[in-house]
Parts: C-alpha cells; sequence; structure tokens
C-alpha cells in the first residue's frame, strides 16, 4: 500500500525521467556550447562597458570645462562622442539581452531533460533570436569604434593642416 502511494505521487515520474546520468550527461554537454558563447558575450560586453564609461566621462570632462569657460574647441568633440555613446549603450544593451537569451537556451536544455513536452522548436527560436541580438550588439560596437576611428582621422588632418 506505501508502495502504491509512493509510485502514484506527482513527482517520481519526473524522478524517473531524471534519474538517469546518461541523459543529465547529455543535457551538461548540450549546454557547454551555449554557456562558452555566455562567457564569450561577457568578455566582449567588458570591453563595450569599458568604452561606453570613457565616452561618458570624457562628455562629463568636456561639459564640465565648458561651464568655466575651458573647453575651448574640446566642445566641437561633444556631437561625435554622443553619438559614440549611443552606439556603445545600444551596443551593451542588445549583448545583455543576447546573454539573457543564451541563458534561456541553457535553461530550456535542461528542463527538456525533465519534461515529456518537445521544447527543441523552441530552444531553436532562442538560439536564433540570441545570435540576432549578439549580431546587432555587435554591429553597434562596430559604428561605435568606426565612428571613433573616424573622429581621431579628422584630428590628426586637422593637425597636419595647422601644423
Amino acid at each position: 500500500m506505501l508502495i502504491d502511494l509512493l509510485v502514484s505521487l506527482p513527482g517520481i515520474d519526473l524522478i524517473e525521467r531524471t534519474s538517469s546520468s546518461l541523459r543529465v550527461q547529455n543535457v551538461v554537454q548540450l549546454s557547454l556550447a551555449p554557456a562558452f558563447l555566455l562567457a564569450g558575450i561577457g568578455a566582449v560586453m567588458n570591453v563595450m562597458t569599458n568604452r561606453l564609461i570613457w565616452v561618458a566621462n570624457k562628455i562629463e570632462r568636456i561639459l564640465a570645462a565648458d561651464e568655466n569657460d575651458t573647453a575651448g574647441d574640446l566642445v566641437e568633440e561633444l556631437p561625435a562622442l554622443e553619438q559614440r555613446r549611443v552606439y556603445a549603450q545600444r551596443a551593451v544593451m542588445l549583448s545583455t539581452a543576447s546573454a539573457f537569451t543564451i541563458s534561456v537556451v541553457i535553461m530550456l536544455l535542461f528542463i527538456s531533460a525533465f519534461v515529456r513536452t518537445p521544447l527543441g522548436t523552441l530552444v531553436a527560436v532562442s538560439w536564433l533570436v540570441t545570435m540576432a541580438l549578439l549580431m546587432a550588439g555587435l554591429a553597434s560596437f562596430l559604428l561605435e569604434t568606426r565612428t571613433a576611428a573616424r573622429r581621431n582621422h579628422e584630428r590628426m588632418m586637422q593637425r597636419k593642416r595647422r601644423g
């Protein structure tokens, strides 16, 4: 009677389906690629965030100097710096969203070991969303670095003409 009661508990079915260490091992192996991608996204986000902080600090310094009437020609840098800030901020936000969705992929892979409902389509769609967000974030980062390089080139050309 006790055994019949235990077998009829709702959690027992779940335990039976997940008790296979081979099944759990397969899920862990499947989740390694998304986990490495998550680590890579984090590393790129570190670079993006550092650039965003640098640009924001530069804008603040120029604005403070402008209030003291000591900014001079630095005020001319503000439009390009503001554009860089927008690109860098967008890159960080899109990369954060991609990190979130790749975490959803990892979660879905583990959930798929516990439920009978096939989640393959949901995992694939989440993976595609992750890639789209990551590509958009990297494109914004590319625009930020291109804007910085173009502005540096313009400054160099101005110095050559002056001097």
